[in-house]
């Protein structure tokens, strides 16, 4: 580190707080909308730090905002601590040995904590320097899925932010780019009769026919799709597991994605019209049902700038050697195209023997980056964003896998996860001793809802889906 700054010295003073909330969110890993445990540890560590908390944010249990500070501006800072389900994987172990049924495999632990730890030193930032500002926590549950962000930007919870920030755990460290897709997910659920499969198959009407026709139907459209549109699948219920029945009930769940929200609609009109003419082929109904939608990310250049040059004053993440064996031996375990991979998105050449990033990327160098969806797109909608990817694991880790999950309570990704908090709270705390910053991101952003409005992607009769409490 070659800079000093005093915010940085005050997010420091709470890393060993922070690293342990990230491993206890770690062992108790939740997924979308049961995560209790979670953000209660999340409640209890803002109550220990004195924040005014509200709970039950947008009518989700698992929701929770704290915040400090009175006057100035409001800067929020985005926490997630939600998990993926068959992920749970013994930490520190360079092999698969699966441990329960969910794990924190795009590693939202760290997410979620490094989020509050900058909430915190900026919480601590107002008061050293008497600043007028408030400073905004939101933990967030139901990232990966669930749209908890989306149902929250419709109820209004963001409606008085100046500006939000937040981070993702990965195996790089720079600004993230607002190239993410727009996404519903849609169950589609066909109702036939039930028959004998052998003695009267001719009475029978298969619902399970209908689920594979539509399908089949979906495959055929995915040549006249717009580009980088995708199209997924994954059976919620194939009607049953005796081969001698007609199946009367199957469900099928498609996660329908555009690059652009203003496609989605038409691309889900496509699938629907599918679905209905898998119903008419077999002499089934189909019931659909809307179960989450996202928009895409809406960028703001003013703050990726701002965030970019914190990231570049502070530099890289600093590992050490200590952190290099675990990061090269979870590299044996990946396929050569999983590390040049990372490299090819950045526009670098491939370094084989680079186990963990030791550079800042440059803004516009990391454009290529894999899409994928998140629910801070529609906050981005709602007020100017800015987020940031910081290396937590080995160069080449995949999302959503076992490996990402092994290095989840590693000292390399507490690293990076104190890094993340310390490029957030420099960020936010420009925002407030800046105005012409702030007033300049939200004009950027003011003038492109200008041309392009907002329009949530949830049809208005869609709630969060939390499960009934047992």
């Amino acid at each position: 580190m070659q800079n000093t700054d005093r915010i940085w010295d005050i997010a420091e003073r709470h890393r060993e707080a922070f690293i342990g909330l990230a491993d206890r969110v770690f062992d108790t890993p939740e997924v979308a909308y049961t995560e209790t445990e979670s953000c209660a540890a999340h409640a209890a560590m803002l109550e220990a730090m004195g924040a005014r908390i509200t709970r039950d944010l947008a009518g989700i249990p698992t929701a929770v905002m704290g915040e400090w500070g009175t006057g100035g501006p409001v800067i929020a800072i985005l926490g997630e601590y939600d998990a993926l389900p068959e992920l749970g994987q013994e930490p520190g172990v360079a092999e698969e040995r699966p441990l329960g049924r969910f794990g924190h495999g795009c590693g939202h632990n760290l997410l979620g904590t490094a989020a509050l730890m900058a909430a915190v030193a900026l919480r601590d930032w107002l008061a050293e320097t008497r600043t007028p500002g408030r400073v905004r926590y939101y933990g967030c549950p139901a990232e990966e899925g669930g749209a908890a962000k989306t149902f929250m930007v419709r109820a209004g919870l963001f409606d008085d932010v100046d500006a939000a920030i937040s981070w993702h755990p990965a195996d790089y460290t720079g600004v993230f780019h607002a190239n993410s897709l727009a996404n519903t997910r849609i169950d589609f659920t066909f109702l036939g009769r039930a028959a004998h499969a052998a003695g009267a198959p001719e009475l029978g009407r298969s619902a399970l026919d209908a689920v594979e026709l539509m399908n089949v139907g979906v495959n055929y459209l995915r040549e006249h799709m717009p580009p980088g549109a995708r199209i997924h699948y994954a059976y919620l219920d194939a009607g049953g597991t005796a081969p001698n029945v007609v199946p009367a009930k199957a469900t099928v769940r498609q996660l329908v994605r555009t690059r652009r929200l203003r496609d989605l609609n038409a691309l889900v009109e496509r699938v629907r019209k599918i679905a209905e003419g898998a119903a008419m082929m077999t002499e089934t109904r189909v019931e659909t049902r809307v179960v989450s939608a996202v928009s895409d990310l809406l960028g703001n250049r003013v703050l990726e700038e701002a965030m970019q040059a914190n990231m570049e004053r502070l530099g890289p993440v600093d590992f050490d050697a200590e952190d290099l064996p675990f990061a090269e031996a979870i590299r044996a375990t990946l396929t050569e195209e999983h590390i040049a991979d990372t490299f090819r998105q950045l526009g670098r050449p491939v370094e084989r023997g680079l186990a963990l990033c030791d550079f800042v990327v440059p803004l516009d160098a990391g454009a290529g980056a894999s899409l994928g969806s998140t629910d801070v797109g529609d906050v981005s909608w709602a007020v100017p964003t800015v987020q940031a990817w910081v290396a937590t694991c080995a160069i080449g880790t995949p999302f959503h896998s076992w490996q990402l999950t092994a290095q989840g309570k590693m000292p390399a990704a507490h690293k990076g996860m104190v890094h993340a908090a310390k490029v957030m709270a420099a960020t936010g705390r420009d925002l407030f001793t800046r105005p012409d910053l702030l007033a300049a991101a939200k004009a950027e952003h003011a003038a492109h809802l200008t041309r392009e409005p907002y329009r949530c992607p949830l049809p208005p009769e869609v709630s969060p889906p939390i499960p009934a409490r047992g």
